[in-house]
């Protein structure tokens, strides 16, 4: 299957914001799905430059929603692991937005050390390759004195989490922008929905169910000649040390979703489940195949969490939030209880994957940026804190990864294509899995 897919006032964070005042900030010129886009640019200039970091299925979709934000969006640069990944992109990329893809032979970067091209050949860094190298690439990004778009997860170990707070952090005294790949909190409904939960519409929350049923992620063969680390770069979904697994590779949307529905919170502590149960085979790597994950919250809130990556089964995408007088059905926009109500955003065509660049860069063109931050560091723990709990079988606490070092080896910047995995098949070809109740991590 294709990967799955999942503007701010300057300077104040998204997820209190109405849709009121977001049509306000995105002020007028170019229109996007019925949203107006504000007509200025950087610095006197008419083109933003952008690089994409990662040639697969997202950053190809980051691309088109970056250059959906403004005709003076121009991709200037391409990196990734594959030659041929990143002009295949290009081409088809060429195709759907000829005026606005000026990428030649000379800025199309591979290997390890490419995202270190684009950055430089750019005003705008969009990172959609490995999670492993999502905070190290963002950090050197802002550190250069560029924008950044960076895909969720945006980190995968307790050592990434501190690069990304600093990364986060330097963005906010650099006067640069930090966009997060959690696209629910650019949603006009989701908005207009959590607005009403946050009022009481139905009453204290008690308990919150997040599920993500799906097949597995695109899938990428082994190419004769490969060094292993080049195989499993390019296969990066199916590795936990390049990816993360799926907690925090996709069920961070849901876990986002329940941590702004608290308004903001993180859990005190999780406990979770999880194994290989029916993937098999080389191509699906190390990583596991369903997880459960119960969390606590303050004043005893339960998000029970699950995610599944399984062909042939019932799949589902959900987000149910249990109050004391009624339930939201959030992705489906709709309240029921002793309030009755449905989001008029449900019929919207806006897409919340335009609109987090629409913010981005409406913030480049005012200099005003935009700092995702605090939800991108906080959500993104929260989904690791989950996995972790999957693959040991251990109660992990909130404070206990705050104080952790832990990282998976090697270190992102020590990542070359001579470099030994820390993974390897079996003399039958078969990758080993984490075995909770085994398996020691922090």
């Amino acid at each position: 299957m294709a990967e799955t897919r999942e503007a701010m006032r300057p300077k104040q964070s998204y997820e209190a914001a109405s849709r009121r005042d977001f049509l306000k900030a995105a002020a007028p010129a170019v229109m996007l799905g019925g949203l107006a886009l504000p007509n200025v640019h950087a610095a006197g200039s008419d083109v933003i430059r952008v690089g994409v970091i990662g040639c697969g299925g997202r950053g190809e979709a980051a691309a088109q929603n970056a250059m959906n934000a403004g005709k003076d969006v121009r991709i200037v640069a391409m990196g990734d692991i594959l030659l041929d990944r990143i002009q295949e992109k290009r081409t088809a990329l060429k195709l759907k937005y000829p005026d606005q893809v000026d990428v030649t032979d000379e800025h199309c970067f591979t290997g390890f050390d490419a995202y270190k091209s684009v950055i430089e050949a750019s005003d705008v860094v969009i990172i959609a390759n490995a999670a492993k190298f999502h905070a190290l690439h963002a950090r050197t990004a802002i550190e250069a004195g560029k924008h950044v778009f960076v895909e969720k997860p945006h980190a995968i170990d307790p050592a990434g989490i501190k690069t990304l707070r600093a990364a986060c952090e330097l963005a906010k005294t650099k006067g640069l922008s930090m966009v997060s790949g959690l696209q629910s909190r650019y949603h006009p409904g989701y908005i207009d929905v959590m607005n009403r939960v946050h009022d009481g519409a139905i009453g204290d929350i008690v308990a919150i169910q997040e599920t993500w049923l799906r097949e597995p992620y695109v899938l990428y063969p082994r190419r004769p000649g490969m060094k292993e680390v080049e195989y499993q770069a390019s296969n990066q979904y199916h590795f936990h040390w390049l990816s993360g697994d799926d907690v925090p590779q996709t069920l961070i949307h849901n876990l986002d979703r329940s941590s702004w529905a608290l308004r903001n919170a993180a859990p005190v502590r999780c406990y979770g489940m999880g194994g290989r149960s029916t993937l098999h085979g080389e191509i699906y790597g190390d990583v596991f195949d369903h997880h459960s994950v119960v969390y606590d919250f303050p004043n005893g809130v339960r998000v029970y969490a699950m995610c599944r990556t399984i062909d042939n089964c019932y799949n589902e995408n959900s987000s149910l939030i249990l109050g004391t007088k009624g339930r939201c059905d959030l992705l489906q926009l709709r309240i029921s209880g002793e309030t009755t109500w449905e989001s008029a955003e449900a019929k919207s065509k806006a897409s919340a994957y335009d609109l987090e660049h629409v913010a981005l860069f409406n913030g480049i063109r005012t200099s005003r940026p935009v700092n995702n931050g605090d939800y991108m560091v906080r959500s993104t723990q929260i989904g690791l804190i989950g996995q972790f709990s999957c693959y040991t079988g251990k109660q992990v606490t909130w404070d206990e990864f705050e104080k952790s070092q832990f990282y998976y080896p090697p270190l992102p910047e020590s990542v070359t294509a001579d470099v030994e995995p820390p993974v390897k098949p079996g003399p039958d070809g078969i990758y080993p899995v984490f075995v909770p109740g085994v398996t020691t991590l922090l």
